[in-house]
């Protein structure tokens, strides 16, 4: 499928792309290179990976990074106590424990071993550590592993690599090289309202236009975490369950609703009832 229908199939998950990131996952699927994207936390980039997954029917496996992940934890292991029981059940030979049966798949290497090309996320790569990244390079470059009791195992289909960075450190110019790249930022208004109405279809549109105003508004606060898409729709489900129709109607039961879109002490503190006050009354 070309960008333009590439868009409304993400559109008919519920993905709304620009026409950027459309771009940028039309040459990724056609080109078969991984796409990178970078963004601020909370903007949609692990949803691409899931949306793209609804459109082609396919699996999507998800590969979370963190500081301290090693290849064991990533590509296999082998299950050690179930080896320890077929010896002892005398069950198996010595030739016969490093066999598939006793091992255990992490995400890279299911990945490469399904028989139709699933969608391969790799979730915040820049959490991982460098040595981790280097290895990755090397499984992305020939999307194959080699495990020495077995061999080396290739892809029969290479899945779709979607990898996301938050900022947390610099990848490498290696990484970069290998992957085709988009910058995803938090959605304009008439963006997030249509995604917004995209989830959540029963909500009233003049409480909807005043959800995606306030949100926005918060985003230019001075903040420690700016609230994402997913706490804005949060948020909306919590006006709606509790029969908000207009958000000047109840100022503090409004104030209350804000566990949903702010998530430290201080950013509570930045908006105290006053400022919320302040910005409904710009919106309502």
């Amino acid at each position: 499928m070309d960008q333009a229908e590439l868009k409304r199939a993400l559109a008919g998950v519920g993905y709304m792309a620009d026409e950027t990131l459309a771009m940028a996952l039309h040459l990724a699927l056609a080109l078969g290179r991984p796409l990178l994207l970078e963004g601020p936390a909370g903007v949609g980039k692990t949803e691409v990976a899931r949306a793209l997954a609804a459109v082609l029917e396919t699996r999507l496996i998800r590969l979370q990074c963190y500081e301290g992940l090693d290849a064991s934890h990533a590509i296999y292991e082998w299950n050690y106590q179930r080896q320890l029981l077929a010896i002892r059940a005398e069950e198996a030979r010595e030739d016969t424990l490093f066999s598939e049966k006793y091992l255990l798949k992490r995400p890279l290497l299911e990945a490469i071993m399904q028989e139709v090309a699933p969608v391969l996320l790799i979730d915040e790569i820049d959490r991982a550590d460098m040595e981790f990244e280097a290895y990755l390079l090397e499984v992305l470059s020939e999307f194959q592993v080699t495990i020495p009791e077995l061999g080396t195992i290739k892809a029969t289909e290479r899945p779709v690599v979607i990898l996301t960075a938050n900022g947390t450190r610099d990848l490498s110019d290696a990484l970069r090289r290998r992957c085709l790249y988009a910058y995803v930022d938090f959605p304009d208004r008439a963006v997030e309202l249509s995604i917004l109405q995209a989830r959540a279809p029963g909500l009233e549109a003049r409480l909807a236009e005043q959800i995606i105003a306030v949100v926005q508004a918060l985003r230019r606060e001075e903040l420690e975490k700016l609230p994402g898409i997913a706490e804005m729709l949060d948020w909306a489900a919590a006006l709606a369950g509790l029969g908000v129709n207009d958000l000047s109607d109840d100022p503090k039961a409004l104030q209350a609703t804000l566990v949903c879109l702010l998530k430290t002490a201080a950013d509570r503190d930045a908006c105290p009832p006053e400022v919320l006050a302040k910005i409904v009354g710009k919106v309502a």
